[in-house]
């Protein structure tokens, strides 16, 4: 079977589609690795027998892939130093002979030419432009950028070139944008409709609008620039995605791109959003030449080193299987964890009743950050802070308040606030000092329930005094900064200031000097209040008439 005749891997042989044809559409992938290996070691061979008279001779790296980058070397460079060029921008026809390949390039080489004249709109003219170009396109996100460029470099007046962004000609370029991605989602808004369907919001609408004016503009100007792409060597198209592709490609009316078309490549290194910048990095980085040293020593290696540093690295062991207790365990303490979250006295009572566990139940598995700061039920509720579940643990269910945790200490001294700890103490006082040794709980003096509830009381008739004389002294305050009319003369008192204050006040003044001073909403409630009253006032009137 030849495989000079596909280099690209696309292509298979009759023979092979006769005996296997099934296996070969199950495994397309791998076959096309398997072909490219066969190629690279048979090209690799040849090469060992060539003459190196030429001053350019191709270097191939070794492996089962084809690389992105053909290296050559030269005598105008260090040892161990190669020219490198990206295989992309060589048509198939190009790289069919390897042995010719040199000889492409050098023709490839293009003397300087005046740029063509742009017209009014930016643009260069298609008929104006005869020589070879490259289209290159980004689309991605709501960004569009696209961009003919010549390939032969621009003359300057003192017949130099300067740097190569400032050396390339550029036929046509423009850059389109629209709102068409879901902000902090991610995605189009076609790819969420068709997974979840329609939505009906003022921000959806726009996305589907943004997306087919974005179609219509990128076609439209496909349409326009139809001579530059006709005429163009080669077409760099970067379409991630069904609706990206589906706009360039179609099918549609008049379409310009087709998805067969051989002059088609993706760029073969990473990108960022489409701009006009980003278009000029690329072409740049396209056809510009490498230089890289590369050792021979690891170069040269055998393909088995290469094939064992590429083998599959070894499962991970999976994790040894759990004993039935294990599992009933973990099943135990995830139950009894989600109770204690959630606050769930009465299920998590329930539950230990149910399936006969004691209230000290230890969590498991015990090694665990968690399971180790926090071993029972009662440490878990005390480090939530539920008062609620530690009195009940404690009344109810018996849980030891004696017991430590991994770090020394009790389910007492985990409580971060008041009420949690007053549980304690209050079931102190309840069970009696003979229930539990709770010097040994470091739980302080018991502590009567009718106290607690009586100090909580008081605490929260001293909060809410407070709070009226906060908001009483608001509203003085507020009264005491209302504004001063002066007088005629000047004067804050005195005669012309009874004059003034004399003038009736018309309804608009009245309300203005009302709401002097008050925040947003105490102007709210003061609308509110002056609509109820005007509303009460014409539903007596129209009682009083009828």
């Amino acid at each position: 079977m030849y495989l000079d005749e596909s280099l690209s891997g696309s292509d298979s042989s009759e023979s092979e589609d006769e005996n296997d044809d099934t296996s070969r559409r199950e495994s397309t992938l791998t076959t096309l690795l398997k072909k490219q290996a066969t190629l690279a070691d048979k090209r690799n061979g040849a090469n060992a027998d060539e003459d190196e008279e030429d001053s350019f001779s191709k270097r191939k790296r070794k492996g089962g892939g084809k690389a992105p980058l053909l290296w050559f070397n030269s005598p105008l460079l260090p040892p161990n130093h190669y020219f490198g060029l990206y295989r992309t921008i060589l048509s198939s026809e190009e790289t069919k002979n390897d042995v010719d390949l040199v000889e492409v390039i050098r023709k490839k080489q293009l003397q300087p030419l005046p740029p063509p004249k742009a017209s009014s709109n930016g643009s260069l003219q298609p008929a104006l432009h005869k020589g070879p170009h490259f289209f290159l396109c980004m689309i991605g996100g709501g960004h569009f950028a696209a961009m003919v460029v010549s390939l032969a470099p621009r003359s300057t007046k003192h017949g130099t070139t300067g740097p190569l962004n400032r050396e390339a000609t550029v036929l046509a370029h423009k850059t389109f944008h629209r709102y068409t991605t879901r902000r902090k989602q991610g995605g189009s808004q076609s790819a969420n409709d068709n997974a979840k369907g329609n939505a009906h919001s003022a921000g959806s609408s726009i996305r589907r609008y943004n997306e087919q004016a974005l179609t219509d503009e990128v076609r439209l100007l496909l349409k326009d620039w139809k001579t530059l792409l006709d005429t163009s060597e080669l077409l760099f198209i970067r379409a991630t995605g069904v609706t990206n592709r589906r706009t360039l490609f179609g099918p549609y009316e008049d379409q310009v791109l087709q998805s067969n078309d051989p002059r088609i490549r993706g760029f073969p290194f990473s990108t960022r959003r489409a701009t006009q910048n980003e278009l000029m990095r690329s072409f740049i980085e396209l056809t510009r030449l490498k230089v890289q040293e590369i050792n021979p020593a690891v170069a040269d290696k055998p393909q088995q080193e290469t094939s064992a540093k590429t083998a599959p690295k070894p499962a991970k062991p999976a994790p040894p299987k759990l004993s039935e207790e294990e599992e009933t365990a973990l099943l135990h303490t995830s139950q009894l964890q989600a109770f204690i979250r959630r606050s769930k006295l009465p299920a998590m009572l329930s539950y230990l009743k149910t399936n006969d566990l004691p209230a000290d139940f230890r969590f498991h598995p015990a090694d665990t950050q968690q399971n180790h700061h926090s071993p029972t039920p009662l440490h878990l509720s005390a480090n939530q802070n539920s008062a609620a579940l530690v009195a009940g643990l404690l009344a109810k269910g018996g849980a030891d308040p004696t017991l430590p945790n991994g770090e020394g200490k009790t389910a007492f001294e985990l409580a971060g606030d008041r009420a949690t700890r007053d549980a304690f103490r209050v079931a102190r006082a309840e069970l009696g000092e003979t229930r539990w040794d709770w010097d040994a709980a470091r739980v302080p003096p018991p502590l009567a329930r009718a106290e607690a509830e009586k100090r909580d009381a008081r605490e929260k008739e001293e909060e809410e005094k407070k709070e009226a004389e906060r908001r009483r002294a608001e509203e003085l305050r507020l009264q005491s900064q209302g504004p001063k009319v002066p007088d005629a003369h000047g004067q804050g008192r005195g005669r012309g200031r009874g004059l003034v204050e004399g003038v009736p006040k018309s309804a608009q003044e009245k309300r203005e000097e009302e709401a002097r001073g008050l925040t947003p909403e105490q102007r709210m409630k003061l609308d509110r209040e002056r609509r109820a009253r005007a509303a009460e006032e014409r539903l007596r009137r129209m009682q009083a008439g009828g």
